[in-house]
């Protein structure tokens, strides 16, 4: 038993030893000066295909309502390329630097759920009519 003693006090000194001692720490690890980062714009998220398919139906119906006639309180699109359906509301029709554009509300139910958004669609040169904002609310 006296042959362990030193060796016991000796692997104890040394445990110690390493729980006074400091370590590696983040202050001792180098810099990577490497690494160059940058701010980003932020910008909306891209639009997929099946909520711009959606959005050119809404464009086409909006473009081909007679407003003199008077704004429809409610008026139902449908998309059969994607499946999508909703209503449109609160059309209304005004001048931006001379183009006519179309403001108004819709509804979108897609597979993805319901939302609801707010756009507008200007009658653009060559008589076509283009959509302007379709920003999700």
């Amino acid at each position: 038993m006296t042959a362990r003693r030193p060796i016991l006090l000796a692997t104890m000194a040394l445990c110690l030893a390493a729980c006074g001692s400091r370590g590696v720490t983040l202050e001792d690890v180098a810099k990577d000066t490497s690494i160059v980062t940058g701010s980003v714009r932020k910008t909306e998220a891209p639009k997929d295909a099946t909520e711009l398919s959606d959005a050119a139906t809404i464009r086409n119906v909006v473009s081909a309502l007679d407003l003199e006639a008077g704004a429809p309180d409610a008026l139902a699109w449908a998309n059969a390329e994607t499946g999508s359906r909703g209503a449109l509301r609160q059309i209304s029709e005004h001048s931006d630097g001379g183009a006519r554009c179309r403001r108004f509300e819709a509804t979108r139910e897609s597979f993805d759920g319901i939302a609801l958004y707010q756009g507008e669609s200007c009658l653009a040169s060559g008589g076509m009519w283009a959509m302007t904002a379709f920003d999700k609310l």
